[in-house]
């Protein structure tokens, strides 16, 4: 599986920002899709998942202001992200897992919140 990350860049505090993650390869094998993210001097943390049902997982920061969605024919996840704050800067990473717990990653992309 590969994953190919997109969007990002700047925005301004208040405003809103959209990152898209296209998988290829085993697309079937996937189950979970997501967004990671990691600031500098920080851990990787979760930011948003969503699995082949349907169920979304949001990280509590990010609850009311980021919305995670997937078209699972073009196995594509997308990350819609509004209300932004300094404090989402970051560099954001694509993931997918596989049924069988594999993790897979996308190279990341820089969101930068500032004005």
């Amino acid at each position: 599986v590969q994953l190919q990350a997109s969007g990002g860049g700047l925005g301004q505090p208040g405003g809103s920002l959209r990152l898209s993650c296209a998988a290829s390869g085993s697309g079937f094998s996937i189950n979970v899709m997501g967004w990671y993210r990691q600031a500098p001097g920080k851990q990787r943390e979760l930011v948003a998942t969503i699995t082949t049902g349907g169920i979304r997982n949001y990280a509590d920061s990010v609850k009311g202001r980021f919305s995670i969605s997937r078209d699972y024919v073009k196995n594509t996840v997308d990350l819609q992200m509004n209300n932004l704050r300094p404090e989402d800067t970051a560099v954001y990473y694509c993931n997918a897992e596989s049924w069988d717990k594999i993790p897979y990653w996308g190279q990341g992309t820089q969101v930068t919140v500032s004005s």
